[in-house]
């Protein structure tokens, strides 16, 4: 059913693409600001192809359709797609040609490519712009067509939640203090003013925080820096009083959400504006170029949000306990009860957040749990739905990757939990994982590396045995704002303006996995924070302080696998999850989790 529905969809796109003499067009996976996940007003990929996940692009033309996704959501997207007429493109795999280039290579002179330019990037948008030239064809492009508009009839209301301010005893920094940052790295780039998009980053510079995209403390809004003046585009039904208030003592000036685009057509000729253009969709963009300076790159207040205040560090330690506590309760509870009473993924996944709903700071989650029982854990973004979820048994893994917004802090942390009798080579891939996951939290690293540097901790103990990942093994994240954030990651393999330099003060996941579709999938992630350790003639040291402290499960170690150090390292973590939050936890949970790290026992 749910196919037809998606076949006839794209029938109707097709001919509103031939009415406007579109021969291909594509839809990418983000919002105006170009966001990771999108409010459901901007889900029309997902509409026109039923591909849910947070990242993919579709291209329909009048023969066929293809989406491109990466190794996060291959067995996923294969799934979903399936009888829709969608191709799946996996990307990065050998012989997969990259959007662009197939785009480029099926397009025949004078065709005409077309896209809604609100919501393609800058970057991207001038890469189709290069490719076409190179190629020594003659490129059309329609950028100003949103093709769902009268297409998607029941399509959700635009977003316009309330906006709060996030308090100075929180943030550790004023908007003053943080527009100044700014400003100062606005002169070492020669800008006269920076266009400000990226949504977690707008919050961050205002100390504010919105309600607009699910999970993410985010309002809708544009942003306008110069050395005289600070300029916040934001919708006026989301403001009231109070907040007007505050902008106006902070001297900030408040303008309509809608009146962006025309803002920036009236700007004085000439100013040097700094754009990220990845950032940045390429209908700002072009608008921008047509009378100012571009100046192209990453926009300050990415590194500035991502280096955690000394305020905002303690913050998250206190939460993060907290957090660790709440989700230690939860596989008390589930192993207790196993096979006892049904339990569904689902009902899972709410149990979990009962418990997180019992810390007074908690505000929501900070995506929707991903519980994956079995084989639905091989699913990396796996999202279990009521009525068709699987009833957990007493045998076999439950991969549970969750976290939850807090007054103090954004978490994100997976454990892969032992609910009955597992194989010996479950065993093996979930050892392997655990060593990868301990050795990297024990780096020591000389300032200058980047995630490409550390990455083979985490991943070597599963190369050696010719095992792998298909995604990165970590990722920075918010504070109370997106759970993933840069510009810090880790994986061996980086793209263009992917790579940062590990800062002391920046958060990162540690999240390495095994993923064998049809069987089982494994993932253990804490996060950790980056800290100055020794300096001596050879430079500055760093290492990482871990804030996640949830128990690894004994059940699921095959011992022959562990090295002395790994072995060491995994004991010393389970001895110290118990003097952590046994003062947290009551007393069956207090002496289930004595059992469970084998507290008081020598390894």
């Amino acid at each position: 059913m749910e196919q037809q529905v998606i076949r006839d969809r794209l029938k109707l796109l097709r001919k509103a693409m031939e009415e406007n003499g579109i021969d291909f067009y594509m839809i990418p996976t983000a919002d105006f600001h170009g966001s990771e996940y999108v409010s459901d007003y901007f889900k029309v990929r997902e509409y026109f192809c039923h591909f849910s996940g947070s990242n993919g692009t579709l291209l329909v033309w009048q023969e066929g359709a293809g989406l491109w996704t990466d190794g996060r959501y291959f067995i996923q997207a294969a799934k979903e797609l399936e009888g829709t007429g969608v191709e799946l493109f996996r990307m990065g795999e050998e012989g997969v040609p990259a959007l662009v280039d197939f785009v480029v290579g099926m397009l025949g002179e004078g065709q005409t490519l077309g896209f809604d330019g609100r919501v393609v990037s800058a970057a991207q948008g001038r890469l189709f712009e290069e490719r076409a030239a190179a190629s020594g064809k003659t490129l059309c492009m329609v950028c100003d067509r949103d093709l769902a508009e009268n297409i998607w009839e029941d399509r959700p209301a635009f977003p316009a939640g309330e906006v709060t301010v996030l308090g100075e005893e929180l943030a550790g920094e004023s908007v003053s203090e943080k527009l100044e940052q700014v400003r100062k790295k606005l002169e070492e780039n020669r800008a006269d003013a920076l266009l400000l998009t990226r949504l977690d980053d707008l919050m961050w510079l205002f100390n504010i925080r919105g309600c607009d995209v699910e999970c993410n403390p985010v309002a809708m809004s544009y942003g306008y820096i110069a050395r005289d003046e600070a300029v916040l585009f934001v919708q006026q039904k989301a403001v009231d009083d109070g907040l007007r208030e505050y902008f106006a003592r902070n001297e900030i000036v408040l303008r309509d959400y809608w009146e962006v685009e025309g803002c920036l057509r009236k700007l004085a000729p000439g100013r040097r504006v700094l754009v990220d253009p990845h950032c940045c969709s390429y209908a700002l963009y072009r608008i921008v170029r047509e009378r100012q300076t571009v100046v192209e790159g990453t926009s300050p207040t990415e590194m500035l949000k991502a280096v955690k205040n000394p305020v905002e560090l303690e913050h998250m330690r206190e939460i993060y306990l907290k957090d660790s506590a709440a989700l230690t309760r939860f596989i008390c509870w589930l192993k207790t009860n196993i096979g006892r009473m049904e339990i569904t993924e689902v009902s899972a996944a709410e149990k979990l957040e009962e418990f997180r709903r019992e810390i007074p700071e908690f505000i929501g989650l900070s995506f929707p749990t991903i519980a994956g029982y079995g084989s639905n854990a091989a699913m990396m973004h796996y999202e279990a739905l009521p009525g068709s979820c699987a009833v957990l048994k007493p045998q076999g893994f439950l991969l549970v990757d969750s976290g939850g917004q807090y007054l103090g802090g954004t978490t994100d942390v997976t454990r892969t939990i032992v609910l009955g009798e597992v194989s010996e080579e479950q065993k093996r891939h979930y050892t392997l994982t655990a060593m990868g996951m301990l050795r990297l939290s024990a780096a020591r690293w000389l300032h200058g590396c980047t995630g490409r540097n550390l990455d083979i901790l985490a991943r070597g103990p599963l190369w050696e045995q010719g095992l792998d990942y298909q995604c990165g093994t970590g990722h920075g994240v918010g504070y109370l704002l997106n759970v993933h954030e840069g510009p810090q990651s880790m994986r061996w393999r980086y793209g263009s303006g992917q790579e940062a330099v590990l800062e002391p003060g920046m958060d990162i996941t540690n999240e390495p996995g095994v993923y064998i579709e049809g069987s089982h999938g494994i993932r253990i992630e804490n996060v950790m924070v980056v800290q100055n350790d020794i300096k001596n003639e050879y430079g500055q040291f760093l290492h990482f302080e871990t804030l996640t402290w949830v128990p690894l499960d004994f059940e699921a170690i095959d011992e022959s696998c562990l090295t002395p150090d790994t072995r060491r390292m995994l004991w010393d973590y389970q001895h110290k999850v118990y003097e952590k939050l046994a003062p947290m936890l009551d007393e069956t949970e207090r002496e289930w989790l004595r059992r469970e790290t084998k507290y008081g026992c020598r390894f």
